[in-house]
């Protein structure tokens, strides 16, 4: 077999998808450009590592269910000078945290764009490699409880674990019951400096024994977040309520201008 027919053969059974499509069109730029032979095989390397990459990226925002939209870019940091920009940054570009298993802690009340915050953050560590899951705090708690019903919420613990980053958004939502809130606090304890968790919260600390059984679970879940967390506060109006008092004065200038009569 000529080594035009083999090579396609080998790069599909290697699965270099990208250079066994784009082998046989570079070599023959490379002929016309006089390229050696490492620079044709470093470009054909590069559009594989590329092609990987956006894969990859796509597939883990896949499953990551966070919100669309909700980037850095889109996050208006002029609004909330509560706000480290610099630190935000860095969460979402060194994934050194996530190594160490550190947290992140979001605080504000409602509609001031805590969510759109963590998800910035995790959409950043989506694009450096890092697996991301988004859950609203409750959802993730009901299905924890089953599992640990069914005799299996060790495993269920363990394979959350794949995710490097877990963002419990609205934690402040979960019910105080023995059930609810013994689940959560195995979860913080699980992931306690082995895997990173972002949370966000309406209820600044001092409200949080609404949300665990009893104050010695409360203090034991807080002291664990907090090692090792950076903290935001976020202290400004409600993006919902201003966006809110925009449309309105439209709709009332709506209202006043009369309707076109019909013709006659």
């Amino acid at each position: 077999m000529r080594e035009e027919a083999k090579l396609p053969v080998l790069l599909k059974n290697l699965k270099l998808s990208a250079m066994g499509r784009l082998w046989n069109p570079m070599a023959e730029e490379a002929m016309k450009e006089g390229w050696n032979h490492p620079r044709f095989l470093s470009s054909l390397c590069e559009h594989e590592v590329e092609e990987r990459y956006q894969k990859r990226t796509a597939r883990y925002l896949k499953l990551s269910g966070l919100p669309a939209g909700k980037s850095l870019a889109t996050f208006d940091f002029s609004h909330t000078p509560s706000v480290s920009k610099v630190k935000v940054q860095d969460l979402a570009s060194n994934t050194h945290w996530i190594t160490e298993g550190n947290t992140a802690l979001i605080f504000g009340p409602s509609g001031v764009g805590k969510t759109h915050l963590a998800s910035a953050i995790g959409h950043g560590l989506i694009e450096r490699g890092v697996r991301v899951l988004f859950t609203p705090t409750t959802t993730l708690m009901q299905k924890l409880q089953l599992a640990r019903k069914n005799l299996t919420l060790s495993t269920a613990l363990y394979k959350l674990d794949r995710y490097g980053l877990l963002i419990l958004d609205d934690i402040g939502y979960v019910r105080k019951d023995d059930a609810e809130t013994h689940v959560l606090f195995e979860l913080i304890a699980h992931r306690y400096e082995s895997k990173s968790i972002i949370v966000t919260s309406n209820q600044p600390f001092s409200e949080w024994d609404q949300i665990f059984a009893t104050d010695a679970m409360t203090i034991a879940a807080i002291d664990r977040l907090v090692h090792h967390a950076t903290i935001f506060e976020v202290l400004t109006e409600s993006y919902r309520r201003l966006q809110s008092l925009e449309k309105k004065p439209n709709d009332e200038m709506k209202r006043k201008i009369p309707a076109p009569e019909p013709p006659k």
